[in-house]
């Protein structure tokens, strides 16, 4: 057996434990993000750190820990005074039946641990025992305490929930339930060494081991499943969860009980004290970390300077790179003291004599490092978001300046995150004297952009030479008074009066290009900012064999807060011998790059405004018109109703004689027929002439659709299934269940949140109901194939998410405020409703429609 340890507890709900808390505050940023590991090295004897901070979504919470995402005693002001009283109920009995059924699992989890204590202490008095008497208390310390605790209060609550009416009330039951969380305390500060002493009798004697490895949990009274085996290390850690669950289902009760009902101040005082408990365990558990300081001074000139993530004995790291006239200089920015000159520290550096850049044939293959998950990466870009509104809130409504700082230090500590962990493309240099250093960054037109630089300088008389300490020293020093980019590139290093840049859609048709001096094969691929970084979104067609390429393609590219488009001129390699080692592809050549700044005046007009980008003697021709977010919102209804698209999905299938409309089975068959390993389906953008060329024939029920479908590129096949849910007069999952849907996801108890899911699936039309199950099941049929698609679960349900919920123009001017704000509340909460459907074990219609109540069995 493995031995018990806190590194193997299983991920048993979505409160996981935390060990250590992440801290990347601009005050005291090291610029290594990734050297405080979340959960504790091996051998480690860190207790747990207790995740005391309801969240909307089980994604977000067990990463969040930097900031938190606390939430007070009382639920927000005015939303509890403004609960419905009949709505407000049917919320409640979900939520207690969803509790109730964890608790009886939960309670079966108890009884499974204290099964063979009683056999354990009946052999520990004769003359071959299993363990000890203290080891058997020291394993099952509070354990039946517990149990009697929580029996006592299932007993109560059963009945009120059964019996349920308006007059029903059990908050005195929370609140003597969260009165006896002293005996929880004792349980969470033996926790440590009850792990340890089980370890050690596992390892020491084979009886206890077998015993601790298959406890028999009794099934739920409606469950198939009589038994299921678990670990004794999983049961251990079973209390430790509860404290974190009974709170987020006492934030969800206030949440939907009415201020003025008996139940309310008794429910408040219950998750007072609850969540006053939670934060006395973790006080003691924050790490702290030390300040250095080093002296400084001056030398050479500076050219170009800016942050880097390098890849450093297998983990990411940022640093600040420096390029002097002379030599290249890679520094991490020193912790200091409070009032403390801030320092750099010379991780190495290059005369550039001496440096070169490896061919892909010449340089070795880096050794792995594991790229962060795409859902992972998405999470923090909503959190991002939404902490972004909530400062623009409090800006508005001229809240504390405390209280905006510490939503700042949060944004600017997910930014740090998200800026270490995204960059893919690689950048190698090597010293011809010694060692090579790999860089990560974000954009092909930073690469080019150090590359040329460092090359320019390359060209003029350089000698090779060897710093001593004393040089080194001297011209590290002088790193921070001659810096030119002096804050790392996040948006909450932003001053107030900067622009917010563009939320909404950039609409470009590259149009051809000009100056190239001999025939090749060229494409250009478009950047934008977001985040804080450039992330590449279109690639055109390459056109082969020319010295003036047509392509005469639009996209549509999603803006983030975006100030800037790039255009990269490519020639297309096709020698298989010049990959790249780092990352397994081709390297083609940079023709030229240029860029404009997106200026909101000139873009957002009705009308395509036509420039020109020169580079290299490259000239490029482009158009864009820019779509605000609140605009490319509207679904307008066709007004020719014998099309598919802006109809009613109901009228379609009906006359059609379908339960799912043909355009959205004719265009998953042809994804899952050759699109389904294409990388980044459904997330790159087809041509948009080709989508609709597409909506005409499908519009026109025309003949050839299958002829056409078979011949056009699958990006706008894809792009054309999404511009149908796009499109739809209302969303497939209905603007009067949009609400609903809302509230469900933001519930923080799981099996509550099964209730509602499902009770608000079986509510949609058939139709609805139908197609969404259909387009679920091939979505996840997708995402199996993530390794080569690149399309995560998360990816999928970032991209169809909103398209399936927006509500329709009329729906949605209630909740329209700002881009920003759409993006970062509604736009989040549609892609976590989506997201929890497609992890769900697959859903039938048939077993949908049978069962009126869902129970989780999973806690």
């Amino acid at each position: 057996m493995e031995p018990l340890s806190h590194r193997g507890l299983p991920r048993l709900s979505w409160i996981d434990t935390l060990y250590s808390n992440f801290s990347y505050g601009a005050d005291d940023y090291d610029g290594e993000g990734n050297e405080e590991q979340k959960g504790p090295p091996e051998g480690s004897e860190t207790m747990p750190y207790i995740d005391e901070s309801p969240t909307m979504s089980p994604q977000l919470s067990a990463r969040n820990q930097g900031g938190g995402d606390s939430i007070s005693p009382n639920p927000p002001e005015g939303l509890a005074p403004g609960v419905e009283a009949g709505k407000g109920l049917e919320m409640r009995k979900l939520v207690l039946s969803g509790f109730l059924a964890s608790e009886e699992i939960y309670i079966n989890q108890l009884e499974a641990l204290l099964l063979p204590m009683k056999p354990l202490k009946a052999t520990a008095t004769t003359s071959q025992p299993v363990l000890t008497i203290q080891q058997i208390e020291t394993i099952f310390y509070k354990i039946q305490d517990i149990y009697e605790i929580h029996k006592e209060f299932y007993d109560n609550l059963c009945p009120k929930v059964q019996q349920w009416d308006s007059q029903v009330t059990m908050g005195h039951l929370f609140q003597k339930l969260a009165s006896q969380l002293g005996v929880y305390k004792a349980f969470v500060d033996n926790y440590k060494v009850a792990l340890e002493t089980a370890e050690k009798c596992s390892q020491s004697n084979n009886q206890f081991q077998k015993i601790s490895e298959e406890l028999k949990v009794k099934g739920p009274k409606d469950s198939k499943d009589s038994h299921t085996s678990v670990t004794m290390e999983a049961l251990l850690y079973k209390p430790i969860d509860r404290v974190t669950r009974s709170t987020l289902v006492l934030h969800d009760l206030l949440k939907h009980t009415p201020v003025d009902h008996p139940d309310y101040p008794l429910l408040q005082d219950a998750l007072r004290i609850s969540q006053n408990f939670l934060s006395s365990i973790n006080e003691d558990i924050d790490p702290r970390r030390t300040a250095v300081t080093t002296p400084k001074g001056e030398t050479r000139q500076l050219v170009k300077d800016g942050f880097l993530v390098e890849v450093s004995e297998g983990s990411r790291k940022l640093r600040h790179v420096f390029l002097f006239t002379d030599v290249l200089l890679c520094a991490k920015l020193k912790k200091t003291s409070a009032g403390k000159h801030q320092q750099y520290d010379c991780k190495w550096y290059i005369p550039l004599a001496d440096l070169v850049f490896p061919s892909p044939e010449e340089s070795e293959a880096s050794p792995q490092v594991h790229p962060f998950p795409d859902h992972e990466l998405e999470d923090m870009k909503m959190k991002i978001s939404a902490l972004k509104s909530e400062i623009q809130k409090e800006k508005a409504n001229k809240g504390q300046s405390r209280a905006i700082e510490r939503l700042k230090k949060k944004m600017f500590e997910n930014e740090f995150l998200l800026l270490l962990n995204s960059p893919t493309i690689p950048f190698r240099i090597h010293n011809r004297n010694g060692k090579s250093y790999l860089f990560l960054l974000s954009s092909d037109y930073e690469r080019s952009e150090w590359r040329e630089a460092i090359q320019k300088l390359q060209k003029k008389d350089l000698q090779a030479f060897v710093l001593s300490s004393v040089e080194l020293q001297v011209l590290t020093g002088s790193c921070f008074k001659l810096r030119t980019v002096h804050n790392i590139p996040v948006t909450s290093n932003k001053d107030d009066d900067e622009s917010p840049g563009l939320y909404g859609f950039l609409h470009v048709i590259v149009h051809s290009a000009k100056g190239f001096k001999q025939s090749a094969n060229l494409y250009c691929t478009l950047e934008v900012d977001s985040f804080g970084y450039f992330v590449s979104k279109a690639k055109t067609r390459v056109f082969r064999d020319t010295t003036e390429p047509k392509w005469d393609e639009e996209f549509e590219i999603e803006l983030e807060g975006s100030q800037s488009l790039r255009i990269l001129c490519y020639e297309k390699c096709y020698d298989k011998t010049k990959v790249n080692k780092d990352n397994n592809e081709i390297v083609d050549k940079i023709m030229g790059k240029g860029q404009i700044q997106l200026d909101p005046q000139t873009v957002e007009t009705k009308n395509w405004h036509t420039d020109v980008i020169e580079m290299n003697g490259i000239k490029v021709e482009f158009s864009m018109k820019f779509t605000s977010r609140d605009m490319s919102l509207k679904r307008t209804p066709s007004k020719k109703q014998t099309g598919v698209f802006g109809v009613k999905i109901s009228v379609v299938t009906k006359r059609e004689r379908s339960k799912v409309p043909y355009i959205v089975r004719q265009c998953v068959e042809e994804v899952e027929k050759r699109g389904i390993e294409e990388v980044g389906i459904y997330r790159i953008s087809g041509v948009a002439t080709d989508i609709q060329a597409l909506k005409a024939v499908f519009d026109a029920n025309n003949k050839d659709i299958l002829l056409m479908l078979s011949d056009m590129d699958i990006n706008a096949i894809a792009g054309t299934l999404k511009l149908y849910f796009r499109e739809l007069p209302e969303p497939l999952l209905t603007d009067r269940l949009y609400p609903a849907f809302m509230e469900g996801i933001a519930l923080s108890d799981p099996a509550a949140k099964e209730n509602c899911m499902m009770h608000l699936l079986r509510s949609l039309p058939d139709p609805n109901l139908i197609t969404f199950l259909f387009l679920l099941e091939h979505l996840k049929r997708v995402a199996e194939k993530e390794p080569i698609n690149k399309m995560s679960l998360h990816n999928l349900a970032t991209v169809f998410g909103p398209t399936l919920l927006r509500p329709s123009e009329v729906e949605s001017k209630a909740h329209l405020t700002s881009a920003a704000d759409i993006w970062s509340h509604d736009v989040m909460a549609q892609v976590q409703v989506l997201l929890y459907y497609l992890q769900h074990p697959p859903i039938s219609f048939a077993e949908l429609k049978r069962n009126t109540l869902y129970f989780s069995t999973d806690v």
